[in-house]
């Protein structure tokens, strides 16, 4: 995905709803807090990151002639250390502001140098300010309809050529599809669909087959619990296990409800059990967020956090004698590290994660249509409480909070699940600490469609920008992934000396000619 995660855990879409089950699993990528949005994606990680922010014109609906209606898409564009022929970097657009995933993804700003190479960052429809309604974007499924990855390829295609039909010397640049996240599968997705327009992928985090049938919905879970268990052993994995019913217990009485509300320190009083139901939700994103984000080193990607967070978690979480009050002041403080790493917090507030903003809202519509991963946890092989994939209870609440009935196997029927053999030049890559792992492709499938795993990686932690605290797993996962994109730039160039035609724009030079160009 980029990236969310999906993630995890629920999205819990308007402003007020219920939290029941089937709304709790459904996939949801890492982003920051709703009202940090603004402050992550205007933040920059790097002080060379540099661009020119640039709109293209694209159909709302590229694949049939009922409407003419077209929306201005948001692409954001580096070409400092671009030389002529030399390629493009697509960076494949998630589910938010594409200039929070442009600060973001280090590995694409450290190698224009040595690449020659122009940098893009394409954002996705109906994300960021890329909204083809306007204010109406979200206003049901008679506007929200068009948000679909294959519009989403679609317009990343368009966009392609647009930039090689109007950038003098771009015509002649192989392009690099590069993505995290759900990024990451649109990434691999636009080299299988459209190989004719990028020569290669590079698809981080990207869990192509955690879709019906193809992944146990235990996995995602149950990596997170092996990470807390490998930072802080079977005691931190053992009192996470024993929050869950002493905070049932509590949340069956007004006075369970007011010491919840205290040892929480909770912005809202905790009034009713959907309140409680809702820290449980809190606390279980919090456990996931955090093995999705376990960097080195200090990182801001989704809250400011130290090193290996999840060890800091775990020193909290060390005496499996603490029961009741003890027992919830100590994952109080354990929850503390992720909300409140700088001190300055008076309150934690459980619906930041839980309350809809526009990227929630549009991922939402996605994992309710097409974009369905299922999600799954026992309590016996997990430290979570026991969550039992159901479709048909997902899909009938879907029905019920967005009006639209989820496609099973669509995702699998379009993108062809593990029947991808016939496919060439794409590096999946994924850290063996990210629970979307789980879904990803970690074998490699033939000579040109490679897996890399990072032994001490996160959540796309290759696409980071460089730093000294990097592990030796992903310092090499880079050098590997770098050989490939070399190796298809290489290729490409080969195969365009073999086979030279021409092609004629459709846009004219001084409103006369037309501008032929070698392909």
């Amino acid at each position: 995905m980029a990236a969310v995660e999906v993630i995890r855990i629920l999205i819990v879409l308007l402003a007020v709803v219920s939290v029941n089950e089937a709304f709790r699993l459904r996939a949801r990528f890492p982003r920051p807090q709703r009202q940090e949005l603004g402050q992550h994606a205007k933040r920059h990680i790097c002080r060379y990151c540099i661009y020119e922010t640039r709109t293209i014109r694209q159909k709302a609906n590229h694949f049939n002639f009922q409407t003419n209606r077209t929306f201005l898409q948001r692409y954001l564009i580096a070409r400092k250390n671009w030389k002529v022929g030399g390629p493009i970097f697509f960076y494949t657009g998630n589910e938010g502001d594409i200039t929070w995933f442009a600060n973001n993804t280090g590995l694409m700003w450290d190698s224009a140098k040595e690449f020659g190479a122009m940098l893009v960052f394409a954002e996705h429809r109906y994300y960021g300010k890329s909204l083809p309604f306007g204010t109406k974007s979200y206003k049901g499924p008679q506007y929200l309809g068009y948000l679909t990855s294959e519009q989403a390829l679609a317009d990343f295609a368009i966009l392609i050529n647009h930039l090689k039909d109007t950038i003098p010397g771009a015509s002649d640049s192989p392009v690099i599809a590069i993505g995290g996240s759900y990024g990451g599968m649109l990434a691999a997705w636009i080299r299988m669909k459209y190989p004719n327009i990028v020569a290669g992928a590079l698809a981080a985090s990207a869990p192509i087959l955690q879709f019906t049938g193809l992944t146990p919905c235990e996995k995602f879970y149950q990596i997170v619990t092996k990470d807390f268990y490998k930072a802080g052993g079977e005691a931190c994995v053992n009192s996470v296990k024993k929050t869950w019913n002493t905070v049932k217990e509590y949340g069956k009485t007004a006075s369970g409800r007011k010491k919840l509300t205290s040892i929480f320190k909770l912005c809202s009083p905790l009034k009713t059990k959907e309140n409680v139901t809702q820290l449980e939700y809190w606390l279980s994103e919090t456990w996931v967020n955090l093995a999705m984000v376990d960097y080195p080193y200090p990182a801001s990607f989704l809250e400011p956090l130290p090193g290996w967070p999840i060890k800091v978690v775990c020193k909290y979480l060390q005496n499996e004698t603490l029961e009741d009050d003890k027992l919830l002041q100590a994952i109080a403080n354990a929850v503390g590290v992720y909300y409140n790493n700088s001190g300055h917090a008076k309150c934690f507030n459980t619906s930041q994660q839980a309350v809809s903003f526009l990227g929630d809202e549009g991922w939402s519509f996605q994992a309710c249509t097409e974009m369905v991963m299922p999600l799954c946890s026992d309590g016996v092989n997990d430290m979570f409480t026991e969550s039992k994939w159901d479709f048909k209870e997902y899909s009938l609440d879907c029905q019920q909070s967005l009006g639209v009935t989820p496609l099973e196997y669509w995702a699998e029927i379009l993108y062809g699940g593990k029947k991808i053999r016939s496919h060439s030049n794409i590096v999946f890559s994924n850290g063996e600490l990210d629970p979307w792992s789980g879904g990803g492709v970690t074998q490699n499938l033939t000579d040109s469609l490679i897996a890399v795993l990072i032994e001490d990686g996160a959540h796309h932690l290759d696409l980071r920008h460089k730093n000294p605290l990097d592990p030796p797993s992903v310092v090499q996962a880079r050098k590997l992934e770098k050989f490939y994109m070399a190796q298809w730039i290489k290729e490409y160039h080969e195969m365009r000396k073999k086979n030279v035609h021409y092609r004629v724009s459709n846009k004219k030079a001084n409103g006369k000619f037309k501008k032929i160009s070698v392909l």
